[in-house]
């Protein structure tokens, strides 16, 4: 049963690490698309995507390194790890209605 949970964390690794890779690619295009026609809409989508990126890159790090600390420990991460995803998702929400 042990070598199956480590199979299953390896493959949510690795789902991870594709995420993180689409979420870079999606901030890069959309950093691309701002400097070609920069606009105050752009800007904003950029910055949102560049903050998700952030949030993934933090849920990688949190897998590898977070699996030995206390339960509260864990709980903390897990919050601060939501931060980077309420400041994207809100730049998207910005981007999407500013006139």
């Amino acid at each position: 049963m042990v070598e199956v949970a480590a199979v299953m964390r390896g493959v949510l690794a690795l789902m991870r690490m594709a995420v993180f890779g689409l979420s870079l690619g999606i901030t890069l295009i959309s950093f691309q698309a701002y400097r070609q026609r920069p606009s105050e809409r752009l800007q904003y989508a950029f910055m949102g995507f560049a903050f998700i990126s952030m949030g993934v890159a933090s849920t990688v790090i949190a897998q590898i390194g977070v699996r030995e600390a206390t339960e509260v420990v864990q709980l903390f991460f897990r919050m601060t790890e939501s931060i980077p995803f309420i400041i994207g998702f809100t730049m998207l929400y910005i981007s999407l209605y500013r006139d």
